[in-house]
């Protein structure tokens, strides 16, 4: 079976490609043809956000795919800013008209915190509930098919759960070899909120990494096929991201398993060195020009 017609069910039964391809960093004229370029191999999972500019090609190489919308599964990201109820609904409305694509598959607020105020402290809780509201009520509307989070503690988690009247569907987090928080993707788990992994090669600092390179010479395959296969082995939708063709064929190139052993043995190993890259204290994420974090 191809990566790309397995699935996951989530919470409110709609199904959830397991793969999907994130459009961080591609300009939003180049992204129709990345869009299209990826449905073209397979792909039917495309991840986008209203921070990363690029919603509206996105739509178009969504539109001119050739491939009927109900197939395709599109998730976008509510920026992280937006704590009030009419900030929350007017971002809703302006993806919606962006995208130009009927409805979207998942809507998901995009961190708990504004990105200037990441991991500081407060936790914004009534602004999260009041964006949540929005996004409730565009659900129960249709006019977004599922609704979750990114980036959520679980303490951002438990506001939502025990004030909201739509629980969580995903909540999607950093997540890769080195970098994997176990605490909070077992909450999730136990609260039947998916968990969705981004930046499965550590934004590319995995790279290089010898102790890992010798996992993935072990089964003949590449260091990022391997950490894309390792987050599915932990139950995650994965969402690399990339504009090159060859690379979005090979990232699904996935027709192996990582053994109980080495799988234990990759939990294991260390925080990955990001260098010289510009890194989020505690989020470990790259940060953009406009302050939120890489995907």
């Amino acid at each position: 079976m191809s990566i790309f017609t397995e699935t996951y069910t989530l919470n409110n039964g709609i199904a959830i490609p397991k793969i999907g391809l994130g459009t961080w960093e591609i300009e939003n004229d180049k992204a129709a043809q990345a869009v299209r370029d990826a449905i073209a191999i397979g792909y039917r999972h495309i991840d986008t956000a209203e921070g990363y500019n690029n919603e509206a090609g996105v739509g178009e190489g969504i539109r001119t795919s050739g491939i009927s919308r109900k197939e395709l599964f599109v998730t976008t990201k509510l920026q992280a800013a937006y704590k009030t109820y009419d900030e929350a609904k007017a971002g809703i409305e302006q993806s919606l008209a962006d995208h130009d694509i009927d409805y979207i598959d998942l809507m998901i607020i995009h961190a708990p915190q504004p990105w200037e105020s990441f991991r500081e402290g407060e936790h914004f809780f009534e602004g999260n509930l009041e964006a949540w509201k929005a996004l409730e009520e565009h659900y129960q509307l249709g006019k977004i098919k599922a609704i979750g989070v990114s980036n959520f503690d679980e303490i951002d988690l438990q506001n939502i759960l025990d004030n909201g009247s739509v629980k969580p569907a995903v909540n999607q987090i950093l997540c890769h070899v080195g970098n994997t928080p176990f605490k909070l993707i077992d909450f999730c788990q136990k609260n039947d909120i998916l968990v969705e992994a981004y930046s499965p090669i550590a934004h590319g600092a995995i790279l290089g990494n010898t102790q890992i390179q010798a996992i993935a010479d072990k089964y003949d395959v590449s260091l990022p096929q391997l950490c894309i296969k390792y987050d599915l082995q932990l139950n995650t939708v994965v969402i690399p991201k990339t504009a090159n063709p060859a690379h979005m064929l090979s990232n699904a190139e996935l027709d192996f398993i990582i053994s109980e052993n080495d799988m234990e043995t990759l939990k294991t190993i260390g925080s990955i060195d990001y260098g010289e890259a510009s890194v989020f204290p505690v989020y470990g994420g790259k940060i953009s020009a406009d302050g939120s974090p890489r995907d």
